[in-house]
C-alpha cells in the first residue's frame, strides 16, 4: 500500500530519492549512482557535499548560527564585499534566502528608485523571474499568471531580443528593465549582445535602471563571473541567488550605491537573509570559486560537453553559454528522454517540449561528461 506524501502537490510525484551525493554522484535509497548533470537546477555549483563548504557549514553552527540583521556578523559583511568586487565594485548588497527574494528587493527598490507614479518594470515574454506575486508577474509567462489573477500591477512584458518592442513599451510610469543574460527556464535563450549593449544605451537614454536578474547564470556558470559580463554591459542592478550557496538558501540584490542608498531603514528586510550560516557556506563557495577559477572551467567543460552532445545523431542543436545548455533533440519528447535518462542514471531535464537542459557542478570533470553522454547516447539509440 502506498503511503500518501505529507507535502502539498506543487511538484510532480518524485520518482527517485536522493540519501547522499559527493561532486558531481547521487545515490538514491536503494544505493544505485547517478550522474547529476542539472546540478539541483544550476544550485549545486561547487558539487554535492563539498568538503569545504561542510566544514565551513559546521564551523559556523558550532560558532554562531543567528542574529538579527539589526546587528552585523562578519561572514555575511565579507561575502558581500567581495560579491561587489567580482560585480567591478561601487556597490552595496542586500542578502535574501532565494532568488525570488532577490528580485523582490530589485522591484522594491526600483519602485522606490522611481518615485511616486514612476513603478513599472518591463521584462520579456518567456523570462522567469520567481513565484512570489511580484515576481510571477514579472515573469513572461501569461499561462502561469491566470490562476492568481490579480497580480500586483506595474509589470508589462515586450518580446525577447527586440529593442523597438521594448521603446513601445517604455512610457512615464516606467522605472526599470528587467532582464537574464540567458532565459534558463525559457528554454535556455542567449541573448545577443547587441541587444544588451542597445538596451543599456536605451535605459541611460531615458532615466531607466537596467536590472540583471543572474539568478540562474551568476557566478561563472556561463564561463564568466556574470552572465551579463559577456555584453560589456554594466547593469544599475544584479540578483543572484542558486550557486551561492551550493544547496544552502541565500540570495543577494547587488545595486550601484546612488541606488542602494534609496533603501533607508524599514524600507526592506528579511528574518533569515545574510545570517551566519548561510553567509559562511557562501563564503567557502566563493574562496573555493576563485582558487579553482571556476569561469575558465565552465568554458573548458561547456566547450567539451558541446562538442561530445553534437556527436549524437538525435541532438540537432546545442545552445548556452559555459555549463548552462540546451540539447536541441530531432523530433524527440525531452521529457521523456529526461525521465529514460533518469533510469539509466543520468540526471537532466526537459527545459522545452523538445530541449534537455544540463547545468552540472563547475567542477565537473571531462570524464564524467563522457560517461553522461554515453548514457544519453544508449537512452537516445
Amino acid at each position: 500500500m502506498t503511503t500518501a506524501s505529507p507535502l502539498m502537490t506543487t511538484y510532480p510525484p518524485a520518482q527517485v530519492t536522493f540519501v547522499r551525493g559527493a561532486g558531481t554522484e547521487l545515490w538514491d535509497d536503494t544505493d544505485k549512482r547517478y550522474l547529476d548533470f542539472l546540478g539541483g537546477l544550476a544550485v549545486v555549483s561547487l558539487g554535492h557535499a563539498h568538503p569545504v563548504v561542510a566544514d565551513a557549514l559546521c564551523e559556523q553552527a558550532r560558532t554562531l548560527l543567528h542574529v538579527s540583521n539589526l546587528f552585523a556578523t562578519v561572514p555575511g559583511r565579507q561575502v558581500a564585499a567581495a560579491l561587489d568586487r567580482l560585480l567591478g565594485g561601487g556597490g552595496k548588497v542586500f542578502f535574501a534566502n532565494s532568488g525570488a527574494e532577490a528580485n523582490e528587493a530589485a522591484i522594491k527598490l526600483a519602485r522606490k528608485w522611481g518615485g511616486h507614479g514612476r513603478y513599472g518594470v518591463v521584462s520579456a515574454y518567456g523570462s522567469f523571474h520567481g513565484r512570489t506575486l511580484a515576481t510571477l508577474h514579472a515573469t513572461g509567462q501569461p499561462e502561469k499568471h491566470e490562476t492568481f489573477q490579480p497580480l500586483p500591477e506595474g509589470f508589462r512584458h515586450v518580446a525577447w531580443g527586440d529593442l523597438e518592442d521594448l521603446e513601445r513599451a517604455i512610457d512615464p510610469t516606467v522605472a526599470a528593465v528587467l532582464l537574464e543574460p540567458v532565459q534558463g527556464e525559457g528554454g535556455v535563450n542567449v541573448a545577443e549582445a547587441e541587444y544588451f549593449r542597445a538596451v543599456r544605451a536605451l535605459c541611460d537614454e531615458r532615466g531607466l535602471l537596467l536590472m540583471v536578474d543572474e539568478v540562474q547564470t551568476g557566478l561563472g556558470r556561463t564561463g564568466r563571473w556574470f552572465g551579463h559580463q559577456h555584453f560589456d554591459v554594466v547593469p544599475d542592478v544584479v540578483t543572484m541567488a542558486k550557486a551561492l550557496g551550493n544547496g544552502v538558501p541565500i540570495g543577494a540584490c547587488w545595486a550601484r550605491a546612488d541606488v542602494a542608498d534609496v533603501f533607508q531603514p524599514g524600507d526592506h528586510a528579511t528574518t533569515y537573509g545574510g545570517q551566519p550560516l548561510a553567509a559562511s557556506a557562501a563564503r567557502a563557495v566563493l574562496a573555493v570559486m576563485e582558487a579553482e577559477d571556476v569561469p575558465a572551467r565552465a568554458r573548458s567543460a561547456g566547450a567539451h560537453l558541446t562538442e561530445r552532445l553534437l556527436t549524437l545523431d538525435a541532438v540537432s542543436d546545442i545552445r548556452g553559454l559555459g555549463l548552462l545548455l540546451a540539447a536541441e533533440l530531432d523530433g524527440r519528447d525531452a521529457r521523456q528522454v529526461a525521465a529514460d535518462c533518469l533510469a539509466a542514471g543520468l540526471v537532466v531535464n526537459g527545459v522545452t517540449p523538445t530541449a534537455l537542459r544540463f547545468a552540472p557542478p563547475l567542477l565537473v570533470t571531462h570524464d564524467e561528461i563522457d560517461e553522461a553522454v554515453s548514457i544519453l547516447s544508449e537512452v537516445l539509440s
